[in-house]
């Protein structure tokens, strides 16, 4: 896999996996990176597993079509649903997916109290609650679902008034209760971190799993394998030009993304006619 013109493939059901896409291609900018927003089945949160590891696996082989020798699982939920899956459905292909960076939130905390901000398929994930057996004896770990917080990073509408209750409703009581750090542990929090901060105040630190997420993206890639020379290539199932206007907001990349199909059973991807 890779081989030659070898990639970075990362995927994500929208634009939240930008934030560990802009992490990689800072530690890795001699990799050419593919990314593939499934914006058509945004959000993934309310979905089943199955449909999460279809959807997942059907843009793995994309992926690998298009070059890659790694694939990032750019989003907590398809991690949650399908981490495991895919890497029984490809065991030689370096997976590289996102876990709630509990760890290091427990181990900076003051108070022992921390939050995560999560989809619901992440609360309920297996990687999650492996974490909380690991980790947490001892501690106070509040869990908020807060699936109104993808649709408002994919708006960058964070700074409505109407986003800004939804917001507070979500960390307000976290604060409350006494944490000192809160896990983003939804690759599109980050895009609305600055909203966030704003609402919890300065002695509440925000942790974000990204740096850590390039770092064992590097640590994977293949040693035999020397990395291509295209330029990063930008997919989406959804609408084209939004996604080149997010990507360009968001990141300050000026990119024309290329439109993908899903097949009739939705389970093969295909360059939109």
């Amino acid at each position: 896999m890779g081989g030659f013109n070898a990639k970075i493939g990362v995927l994500d059901s929208g634009i939240g996996g930008l934030s560990v896409l802009r992490e990689i291609q800072r530690l890795l900018p001699e990799h050419p990176t593919v990314f593939v927003a499934d914006q058509q089945h945004l959000p993934y949160g309310p979905r089943s597993t199955p449909e999460i590891q279809q959807f997942s696996e059907g843009i793995t082989r994309f992926l690998i079509e298009q070059g890659a020798a790694v694939v990032v699982v750019a989003c907590n939920t398809a991690s949650a649903a399908s981490l495991f899956y895919l890497r029984e459905v490809f065991p030689t292909l370096p997976i590289v997916g996102m876990e709630p960076a509990l760890k290091p939130a427990l181990a900076e905390s003051r108070s022992g109290v921390v939050g995560v901000l999560s989809t619901q398929a992440t609360a309920e994930g297996v990687l999650y609650r492996r974490l909380l057996e690991r980790y947490a004896e001892g501690k106070q770990v509040i869990t908020q679902v807060a699936p109104e917080l993808v649709r408002i990073a994919e708006a960058q509408s964070q700074h409505t008034p109407e986003s800004r209750a939804i917001i507070r409703g979500y960390v307000e009581p976290i604060v409350a209760a006494g944490a000192d750090a809160i896990v983003l542990a939804c690759t599109h929090f980050p895009f609305v971190a600055d909203a966030i901060q704003d609402v919890v105040g300065a002695g509440v630190r925000l942790i974000d799993p990204s740096v850590a997420v390039a770092r064992q993206t590097a640590r994977v890639w293949p040693v035999d394998v020397e990395p291509g020379r295209d330029t990063p290539a930008y997919y989406t199932t959804g609408d084209t030009s939004l996604f080149q206007t997010r990507l360009k907001a968001l990141t300050g990349i000026g990119a024309t993304a290329a439109g993908l199909t899903w097949s009739a059973d939705e389970r093969v991807l295909g360059l939109r006619g």
